[in-house]
């Protein structure tokens, strides 16, 4: 009993249930407790640049051979490229079996504004994709000082400060992780408190589709993805059981970000290849969202009785393959990609939009989720491809019963010194 009372995935559980209980009886104050999921993810993601910057430039020095950088650079992209295509193909092909979109009554769009998301699809570029997302410009930055590092001829001194630095942002992290259970808590008392259960029963078809696909994406397409390197999907789910937690709990997957990236060194991934897949993973590599953003675009064409020929499925699933890259730099993006496909598209009423607002907040658990593990299943399976992956570790660390007890004893090691 003990041992449950201080395991990290039960509390975040008992959070999670607690906040949507709150949510669904005490609405009112439920919607209150939005300030504790943001500030818990607002405090994490102030340690993913540095995360990415340290990790990424002690990778680079010390692999010392830059046309490794690049082809692991390379791969990684082609890697997105090809799982994000399948994804975006499974999203088409059962949005078209299933046709959650029939028989979906238009007016429950009444009173949704979708100014702000539709404005946003006009303004989009490539350009303000790249301006504004600074986990981009950091991992640019990041290999290019550590190439110059590797150059540079007093760089022992310099990477043992780096390799200080890196320990007490890691420790520090490690604390603020504790403090998970509270925002997992505020992130689903808020979504529940704010949008009800009751939203969810005009649309309750299109969202068992899409949690029902994304389950197939990840149990079957990463499933054999990860078997060819005879890696356990069970076991690297299990491994990473309290960030799915609170990815779920938040909505965001960027609140996972950090820890992931130790998780995934500590379970074997060479420190290069984490630095260099992961961050470029949370913009290229967003399986979970192109799969949604596939099946709300056919679902809409559905509802509103538009017939796709196989050219406009051909132009959507083309104008998707580019959209859907941009997906992770925009505030809303969820919605201005997809209001940017149906613009680009120009058969679907845009209007459609509003049917998705109320609950699309809870379908971006599923995205996060799917986005999540599979940026994980892609940095595994790049590092058995280059060599770079250690199963001793591995068999190590899927047999660590309780992950949070050796968080908590690094915190108490570091706390007593």
């Amino acid at each position: 009993m003990k041992k449950i009372f201080s395991n990290l995935t039960f509390w975040v559980l008992t959070a999670i249930t607690a906040g949507a209980l709150l949510g669904h009886f005490a609405p009112e104050t439920a919607v209150k407790m939005e300030v504790l999921g943001k500030g818990f993810i607002w405090v994490v993601k102030r340690f993913i640049e540095p995360i990415i910057f340290l990790t990424i430039t002690l990778g680079i020095v010390g692999m010392n051979d830059l046309k490794k950088v690049g082809r692991v650079g390379g791969k990684a992209l082609l890697y997105f490229e090809v799982v994000t295509t399948i994804a975006l193909l499974i999203g088409v092909a059962v949005a078209n079996i299933i046709r959650p979109g029939d028989g979906v009554v238009t007016n429950v769009a009444s009173g949704g504004d979708v100014s702000k998301y539709t404005k946003g699809a006009t303004e989009f570029s490539w350009w303000d994709f790249f301006a504004s997302n600074l986990t981009i410009q950091v991992l640019l930055f990041a290999i290019v000082f550590g190439m110059l590092l590797g150059r540079y001829s007093g760089k022992d001194k310099v990477i043992n400060w780096l390799s200080i630095a890196s320990k007490w942002v890691f420790k520090a992290l490690h604390l603020v992780m504790l403090f998970a259970p509270i925002g997992a808590f505020g992130g689903m008392a808020y979504t529940i408190g704010k949008y009800g259960l009751k939203t969810l029963w005009p649309l309750a078809k299109l969202m068992g589709t899409v949690y029902t696909t994304m389950a197939l994406f990840i149990f079957v397409v990463l499933y054999l993805i990860l078997r060819s390197y005879k890696v356990s999907l069970l076991g690297y789910l299990k491994y990473i059981r309290e960030e799915l937690l609170i990815v779920l709990g938040t909505s965001s997957s960027e609140a996972g970000l950090p820890s992931l990236m130790e998780k995934l060194e500590r379970m074997g991934c060479s420190k290069p290849v984490v630095g260099l897949v992961v961050p470029a993973g949370y913009s290229f590599n967003l399986d979970g969202t192109t799969i949604y953003l596939s099946m709300a675009t056919i679902f809409l064409a559905q509802v509103f009785n538009v017939h796709l020929d196989w050219s406009q499925m051909l132009t959507i699933i083309g104008v998707l393959m580019v959209t859907s890259k941009g997906a992770a730099g925009v505030t809303g993006s969820g919605f201005i990609v997809l209001a940017s496909t149906l613009q680009a598209v120009q058969v679907i009423p845009i209007e459609g939009l509003a049917l998705l607002l109320g609950v699309d907040r809870f379908m971006s658990e599923a995205r996060s989720i799917t986005n999540f593990i599979g940026n994980g299943v892609a940095t595994i399976w790049l590092a058995n491809n280059e060599r770079e992956f250690d199963r001793q570790k591995m068999e190590k660390a899927f047999g660590n019963v309780d992950e949070t007890e050796n968080i908590q004893k690094d915190n108490i090691d570091y706390l007593s010194k």
